[in-house]
């Protein structure tokens, strides 16, 4: 059974004209997807509506067949969604160890060995991002800004996930810290089975981590490739994604 379905989902803000307009899209267990499309395509819209924070006008969001579209966003949470939104945030006020508990809070809040399973799990993104152990009483203003993205990216994977939403992760990043991050989502999905939903305008580096690509534009899918197919259709990338 697929992890998340998307059947016929239409959001829009107010009166307007819908932003995602019957949208239909299905991501299997373990699969790393691709969202692309030009700035205001709806890639945003989406991912904030898989996580009820914006609310749909119709349309279903299924995780394992259990309809989530009526739920509020913290058990959404629960059921295993999580969201690294653009701009990476992170409370500055608060230091990398603080961030990554409030990070853990909804997940592991009223179960029997709640405490102990989020020690493990906050120990286990210190040692998949090493910089942040180094920097766990650090406060979040004092971060670079590839350290703010290493810990918002820890701070949804140590809810333990069962798919990661994620907006942008490398905007305003360098190539190299880019990589690293990209690198850890694959790995990820590879050894875990995380199923990852990705919305980026680095085209070539989302699809060289991908294993399919889905490109929206006006709030539909125009296309839904395999990564490989997509980056190597030139029409296609043209068309859609300028380049």
């Amino acid at each position: 059974m697929s992890t998340l379905t998307i059947e016929r989902l239409t959001v829009g803000y107010g009166d307007g004209a819908p932003v995602l307009d019957g949208l239909d899209l299905t991501v299997p267990d373990g699969d790393v997807v691709a969202l692309l499309g030009a700035n205001g395509a709806g890639k945003t819209t989406l991912l904030r509506a898989l996580l009820g924070l914006t609310s749909a006008r119709g349309g279903r969001v299924l995780l394992d067949g259990a309809d989530l579209t009526g739920l509020p966003t913290e058990d959404r949470v629960r059921r295993g969604l999580a969201l690294v939104p653009e701009g990476r945030g992170v409370v500055a006020e608060l230091t990398v160890a603080e961030n990554l508990r409030l990070g853990a809070l909804w997940r592991y809040a009223g179960r029997k060995h709640a405490r102990a399973e989020r020690d493990a799990a906050v120990g286990q993104m210190y040692e998949l991002f090493e910089p942040l152990a180094r920097r766990r009483d650090a406060p979040g203003h004092t971060l670079s800004g590839g350290e703010r993205q290493m810990l918002a990216l820890a701070r949804a994977l140590v809810t333990r996930p069962r798919v990661l939403l994620l907006d942008e992760p490398s905007l305003g990043l360098a190539p190299l810290v880019v990589a690293q991050l990209l690198g850890v989502l694959r790995d990820q999905a590879r050894s875990t089975g995380l199923t990852v939903l990705l919305a980026e305008q680095n085209v070539t580096g989302a699809l060289s981590v991908a294993d399919r690509g889905v490109v929206l534009s006006l709030g539909e899918v125009v296309a839904d490739r395999p990564a490989a197919d997509l980056a190597a259709d030139p029409a296609l990338r043209h068309a859609y994604l300028g380049f």
